[in-house]
C-alpha cells in the first residue's frame, strides 16, 4: 500500500513528465529516494478527458522501478495509445490522470476464481492476449460473462467465448488505483 504522499508524488511525476514531453520532446529523469517508489512494479497510467477515456497504457511485469514505469507509461498513454490521436499540450489541463499499481499475476483454474471489481484479468490463448484492469468491471457494470467475452473479443482479438476453452489461460491481479480526482 502506498501512502498519500507517495501517490501524490507519482501523480505529479506523471503530469510533469507528460507536460515536459509534449513541450520539449524530452524524457526527464525519474528518481526517488523512497524505497517503495523504486521497487519494480507493473503499472498502468490512464488518462480521462472530461470523463471519457483518452489513453491507457501499462506494463504487466515488474521490469523497472515504479517511478520509471510511471514516467514511461504516462508518456505512452499520452502519445502512443493507438485508439487515440496523441495528446496535445493544450488538452493536458483538461485531463485527469489515474495510476494503477499492479500486484503480480496469478494463474487461476477457471472463471469461477475471478472476483469482478477486485481482480483485473489477463486472458491468453496462443500468441494472443488481452487485459482489463479491475476498475473496468465497475465502470461498465458488465456481468462476469460480459466482462470475459469483451476481454477476449475486443482486447485479445479471439472469439468471445474463448475464456471457456480449457486451452485459454486466465490470470488475475489486483491493483492499487488512485487518481487526481481522488485528491481534488
Amino acid at each position: 500500500m502506498l501512502t498519500d504522499s507517495q501517490k501524490k508524488y507519482l501523480l505529479t511525476l506523471a503530469r510533469e513528465t507528460i507536460a515536459q514531453y509534449l513541450k520539449e520532446h524530452k524524457i526527464g529523469a525519474a528518481k526517488s529516494a523512497d524505497a517503495a517508489l523504486n521497487a519494480p512494479c507493473g503499472v498502468f497510467v490512464t488518462l480521462h478527458e472530461q470523463g471519457e477515456l483518452r489513453g491507457c497504457i501499462g506494463n504487466m511485469t515488474a521490469a523497472q522501478p515504479l517511478v520509471e514505469s510511471v514516467r514511461d507509461m504516462a508518456i505512452a498513454s499520452a502519445t502512443e495509445d493507438p485508439r487515440f490521436t496523441p495528446l496535445r499540450l493544450a488538452e493536458l489541463a483538461r485531463v485527469d490522470i489515474e495510476i494503477s499499481v499492479l500486484s503480480p499475476l496469478e494463474k487461476v483454474r477457471s472463471a469461477d476464481d475471478i472476483v469482478l471489481g477486485k481482480h483485473g484479468v489477463v486472458v491468453k490463448k496462443g500468441f494472443s492476449s488481452g487485459v482489463f484492469l479491475p476498475q473496468v468491471a465497475l465502470e461498465t457494470r458488465w456481468s462476469k460473462e460480459e466482462f470475459l467475452s469483451n476481454l477476449c473479443l475486443h482486447k485479445a482479438g479471439i472469439p468471445a467465448d474463448s475464456w471457456k476453452d480449457p486451452r485459454t489461460e486466465l490470470y488475475v491481479f489486483t491493483a492499487e488505483v488512485f487518481g487526481e480526482k481522488d485528491n481534488a
